[in-house]
């Protein structure tokens, strides 16, 4: 989680209080990884270049999937029974 403040060289700069829910740890370890570049960034703009580089910038866009009317899930059907 702290790898932005490492790859910026502000270790022991900023206090980060922060509050996540849902997904797994590593995923809410990548959510706070996130904010923190996203805060980093509005410090400093010229950070920009080295956490973009790293790869800190990029959103995980990926999310659940709706239920479908007619059907168990989003993708599993209601099993059909031939008797």
């Amino acid at each position: 989680m702290e790898q932005p403040f490492d790859v910026t060289g502000t270790n022991g700069r900023f206090d980060v209080i922060c509050t996540v829910n849902g997904g797994g740890k590593s995923a809410q370890a990548d959510a706070i990884k996130y904010g923190i570049a996203k805060a980093l960034l509005a410090f400093n703009p010229e950070l920009r270049q080295t956490l973009k580089k790293a790869g800190f910038l990029t959103r995980d866009a990926r999310i659940k999937e709706r239920k479908k009317y007619g059907q168990r899930g989003a993708r599993a059907r209601y099993q059909w029974s031939k008797r």
